[in-house]
């Protein structure tokens, strides 16, 4: 290599990550048949499925945290043209993305996320956009996104005091495919009914507005502060490519419905350009075998996830699913630099 050749990172296989299931007041004690899961002890409530504590499950790295992957492999992982931060904090290579499932038995607290420029003014690295994709949902579930036109912080306060904040809230009926967008500042809530996959930044930053009476802390200043009244958020329309459906496109992150029918090549799963960079692929139902030269295969079991860095070799991607069974792949990339649509 000759000083005018740019370096490369060494290749970095796809690996399969394992779930962390994490405890929530409002959420079940059974996960089956989403996973096989019940609680020993507290209800489970997410699952984080790309978490820095998540454990890799397959090749050379398994039994390590993915945290402590990004910071040894960031260039592998991630590319050479991503940021090793979004923060003016000290540099600090992670995940972008956070990507969890939400199993609500109950209603979550009404809350708020804040910006980044509002979580830098408390000291944290980054604020918190995400979405919502819709997995499953019942007849008649909704969920809370953003305040209803005309309302005031004012009035939001005494909803806050009295308890009837919930009659300022906008809601929205949510189906089974539904993508929805919610931008930091958006006053929110996740009602039952409904399973959903959040895509997020890497943050778990929460100011609680009011929580139903439960024996948790509130954030109600903080949270005030974060409260943007008129945001962008709300249902995401899907758009049709010729080899894909774009489920959402904005700052931090892409969302993609991957058609798979019997196998497809890496080379086809790229995204725009044949640029490369991260992308996690995720099996909404069905199940998937990734299959390379000089690497084991990567099963990708229902509701699992496969880390797919930068440096990755080929590799073809083969419907694994049984009689009766379909394959909803879904592909997750980060954002850089944060875009709006």
């Amino acid at each position: 290599m000759t000083d005018s050749q740019p370096s490369q990172a060494p290749e970095l296989a796809p690996f399969r990550i394992e779930p962390v299931f994490t405890a929530r007041v409002w959420g079940f004690r059974d996960l089956r048949p989403w996973y096989d899961r019940v609680a020993e002890g507290d209800p489970i409530g997410e699952v984080w499925l790309t978490g820095d504590d998540c454990l890799i499950a397959t090749g050379p790295h398994a039994g390590k945290k993915l945290g402590a992957l990004f910071q040894e492999e960031h260039a592998a992982l991630l590319g050479p043209d991503a940021p090793v931060t979004d923060s003016p904090l000290p540099p600090q290579a992670e995940s972008p993305l956070l990507i969890k499932t939400i199993f609500a038995r109950e209603k979550l607290s009404v809350q708020v996320h804040p910006d980044d420029k509002l979580a830098q003014k408390y000291g944290q690295p980054r604020g918190k956009t995400e979405c919502w994709y819709a997995l499953a949902a019942e007849p008649g579930a909704e969920v809370a996104v953003g305040v209803k036109p005309g309302t005031t912080l004012a009035e939001i306060r005494e909803g806050i005091r009295a308890g009837t904040l919930e009659a300022r809230l906008n809601m929205l009926p949510v189906a089974a495919g539904d993508m929805i967008f919610v931008d930091a500042g958006t006053v929110h809530s996740i009602w039952p009914g409904s399973i959903l996959l959040e895509t997020q930044q890497n943050c778990d930053l929460t100011y609680r507005m009011y929580d139903y009476g439960r024996p948790r802390e509130l954030h109600i200043e903080k949270s005030l502060e974060a409260t943007k009244l008129a945001t962008r958020a709300g249902k995401v329309a899907p758009r049709q490519l010729a080899d894909r459906t774009i489920l959402i496109d904005v700052g931090y992150f892409r969302m993609e419905r991957i058609p798979v029918n019997s196998s497809r090549t890496s080379e086809s799963l790229g995204g725009p350009g044949g640029k490369r960079g991260l992308a996690y692929l995720f099996a909404a139902s069905g199940k998937a075998r990734l299959t390379g030269a000089g690497s084991e295969p990567v099963d990708l079991p229902p509701r699992g996830i496969v880390a797919v860095p930068a440096a990755s070799p080929e590799f073809v991607l083969e419907d694994a699913s049984g009689l009766g069974e379909q394959l909803e792949l879904i592909r997750i990339t980060p954002n850089w630099p944060a875009t709006t649509t």
